[in-house]
């Protein structure tokens, strides 16, 4: 399963405080009822001793679901990249850190399973250079100074790939929470980030020949195959590769896995794309009522047979 959750807050240790709350959080409710056993969750923030992960846990457990093994590191948000990156003339902003976060840590991702996570075959992908690894998809005229280049990572959260010893043998987990391809001007910096973003992970698999392994891709891509901002192209061709299979999670006959109402948007952002040595027995994005204040986004899960 893979669901962006409401679980990020406006400031460092209040979701601890929410988590020691009496009352559940409802996105994990939301989690405890569809009993999944794997589960990768978007926008929950990162503190450094793992309180919040631990109390995560601890709510599922309670909630009648355990999942006791569990993976996070570091994000790339909130990390001031010490530049004017949107250009309004201030300094230290959200949109002027190496990822978009009022502080560090905000939003980052949160890997949960009932099965054993091998924690010496984990790769930590959030540091990958953006100009090492596609600087053709960079902003136009320099838009980022050198100095900022030799650290900008082209990851705005994190990417990882996680290998996870499931009673049927090893499955790797491909994930990340990609740049929404918004908020930009006209160097479409958000947009061409999203796209080299995607792209990386074409090449990951073609590079490190995981076509011939059992692997699922899952995660925020905020890219919609035909609607809303982003290059199409990219995710279209991520949709199409070869050792990906695309089961298209549905509710209501359709595969929208966000709403946002005020702005009149419905689309296709979460995925979970199994390889080709997986078989899919269903598939599906479960939808409920939103709150006000509460995530935009739908849990999106794929049974999968080892087969």
């Amino acid at each position: 399963m893979t669901f962006n959750t409401g679980l990020s807050r406006d400031g460092p240790g209040l979701l601890v405080r929410d988590l020691m709350g009496e009352e559940p959080d409802a996105d994990l409710k939301r989690l405890a009822a569809l009993s999944p056993d794997i589960a990768v969750l978007q926008n929950v923030d990162y503190d450094h001793d793992h309180i919040v992960l631990g109390l995560i846990q601890a709510r599922l457990a309670a909630l009648g679901h355990e999942m006791p093994h569990a993976f996070t590191s570091r994000p790339n948000t909130g990390i001031d990249s010490g530049f004017d990156l949107d250009r309004n003339g201030k300094l230290g902003e959200p949109r002027d850190m190496l990822g978009y976060g009022r502080f560090a840590g905000q939003g980052g991702i949160v890997v949960l399973s009932r099965f054993e996570i091998v924690e010496n075959d984990v790769y930590d992908l959030s540091g990958v250079q953006w100009r090492d690894e596609d600087a053709a998809a960079l902003p136009a005229g320099n838009y980022f100074p050198d100095a900022l280049l030799a650290r900008m990572p082209l990851h705005s959260v994190a990417a990882w790939d996680v290998a996870i010893r499931t009673p049927k043998g090893l499955l790797r987990l491909l994930t990340a929470d990609a740049s929404p391809p918004a908020f930009d001007g006209p160097e479409d910096r958000n947009g061409l980030r999203n796209a080299a973003e995607l792209r990386f992970w074409s090449r990951y698999i073609n590079t490190h020949h995981l076509a011939d392994q059992r692997f699922v891709l899952l995660g925020t891509l905020n890219n919609d195959p035909s609607g809303g901002d982003g290059h199409k192209r990219a995710i279209n061709q991520l949709l199409g590769h070869t050792a990906l299979q695309d089961p298209k999670p549905m509710s209501d006959g359709n595969s929208v896995t966000a709403d946002w109402p005020d702005r009149n948007l419905a689309l296709r952002v979460d995925y979970i794309l199994p390889s080709h040595r997986l078989g899919v027995r269903a598939a599906g994005v479960e939808r409920a009522p939103q709150a006000a204040d509460g995530t935009r986004h739908y849990p999106v899960w794929v049974d999968i047979v080892w087969e």
